[in-house]
């Protein structure tokens, strides 16, 4: 069986290029004169289709130019442990991926040392943050509600727990300026008032722990028609995107979370500590 995020990530590509065109599972699999149960499990991604299989469900269903590119982008290395993104394509179908383990999340770890985690970012601070990245104008709006709109799985019914262990360096490094920290640390207090989000603060000068070595999310995920309750890490750095899945990797990370707790000042003095740094900058 494959399930690797890729192979996912595959599989619902595959059936929304396919539910788009309104086509049935046996349409497709009579173009690519395969059997029906195993077309569906190519878009739950329990099995991988060959990229000549790809190619072909993709011609049938009328998909053309940059769409079809990076759909082909996830055919290859499909039954991979680890998946990196290196291409522009790529990452954006990793996002697309990430975005719907989100959306399926029961809890989510962000480990964020030096800058506020996505779903805890005011709208000033994400732009602030893409136009310093050389976003270009034109894209800052677009990605900008994209990422407001990820706040939904925080907020809404039943929502997901979120633990965000922040780095006291990530209040200090003065992203849009004084008016827009403020305005950052305001929310990040409003935030922390909901029962289903901790943050907790990692000190400086606290000695080594593993929340030094970068950012890193960690997130369960609940089971859905297409695929069981799983845990999975995100990774990123400044050229590519990994996703780990394979269950000691998962253990490797979930262990560095704890020794990043041990390490952090309790829910209520890293309250504090955001309340205070408020405090100052307003005088």
């Amino acid at each position: 069986m494959a399930r690797t995020p890729k192979a996912r990530a595959l599989g619902a590509a595959l059936r929304e290029a396919r539910e788009s065109k309104r086509l049935l599972l046996r349409e497709v699999a009579a173009a690519v004169s395969r059997d029906i149960g195993v077309v569906s499990r190519w878009e739950t991604g329990d099995r991988t289709p060959k990229p000549e299989q790809v190619a072909q469900i993709l011609t049938k269903l009328g998909v053309e130019g940059n769409r079809y590119d990076e759909i082909m982008t996830l055919a290859y290395g499909t039954n991979e442990s680890l998946w990196v993104a290196t291409t522009l394509p790529e990452q954006r179908q990793q996002m697309v991926a990430y975005i719907d383990w989100e959306q399926n999340a029961t809890s989510i770890v962000e480990v964020a040392p030096l800058l506020i985690p996505g779903l805890l970012q005011t709208t000033e601070y994400i732009q602030a943050i893409m136009t310093g990245g050389g976003v270009l104008p034109g894209e800052i709006a677009a990605r900008v509600a994209s990422r407001i709109g990820r706040r939904e799985i925080i907020t809404k019914n039943r929502p997901a727990d979120l633990l965000v262990l922040l780095g006291h360096a990530a209040l200090r490094q003065d992203i849009g300026g004084k008016q827009v920290t403020l305005e950052q640390m305001k929310h990040l207090l409003d935030m922390a008032k909901r029962p289903n989000i901790t943050l907790r603060i990692m000190p400086d000068h606290g000695g080594w722990h593993p929340g030094l070595e970068g950012a890193f999310s960690c997130i369960k995920s609940k089971a859905t028609p297409a695929r069981p309750a799983a845990s999975i890490v995100f990774v990123g750095t400044r050229r590519s995107v990994l996703m780990l899945h394979e269950d000691n990797d998962v253990a490797a990370y979930e262990n560095a979370i704890q020794m990043i707790i041990q390490k952090s000042l309790p829910p209520e003095t890293s309250l504090a500590l955001i309340a205070d740094f408020a405090e100052r900058l307003e005088r």
